[in-house]
């Protein structure tokens, strides 16, 4: 049982309370403690649902259907792979393939030590500059497959 003076739960509800919106809703009170905690513990659902005067069933329907809502913390670092068509045609699958392999996963994940998470993006937004990732949501374009090992590496505390 979580007590009034959990430092977690005093921030979801800090980020509830100053959410920028003049009418609180779940889906805005679920992204503003997102943006505050980095992903939504079991308190947000419990502060949501009565800041909202929602039930905790409501409330995780809404947080389950997006698949951007995260319900443990984040990896450490981020590396994302875009995977828009660009992308895809100048070299995003070697890139994909480097990344998983480097990083020892089978997909979009995170590593077993929680330091770096891979995802695939759908678009980065930089369609010139292709093929593209993003590194702590840092844009590097024309990336080449060695200059991605080498971020992946430092990412990962080592070498290439």
């Amino acid at each position: 049982m979580t007590t009034a003076a959990d430092p977690l739960r005093e921030q979801v509800r800090s980020a509830i309370r100053d959410q920028p919106f003049r009418t609180r809703t779940v889906l805005s009170s679920l992204l503003s403690v997102q943006d505050s905690v980095g992903y939504l513990p079991e308190a947000a659902i419990d502060e949501v649902a009565l800041a909202t005067d929602a039930t905790i069933n409501e409330v995780w329907g809404v947080a389950s259907f997006y698949p951007n809502f995260r319900f443990k913390p984040p990896a450490d670092h981020t590396v994302e792979v875009c995977w828009g068509p660009t992308c895809h045609v100048l070299g995003a699958q070697r890139l994909l393939q480097d990344a998983l392999a480097q990083l020892g996963l089978e997909n979009e994940g995170e590593t077993p030590d929680g330091r770096v998470g891979l995802k695939l993006n759908t678009c980065l937004g930089v369609c010139a500059h292709g093929p593209a990732m993003a590194f702590d949501h840092a844009l590097v374009g024309r990336i080449t497959p060695e200059t991605a090992r080498a971020r992946v590496a430092a990412m990962r505390g080592g070498a290439a």
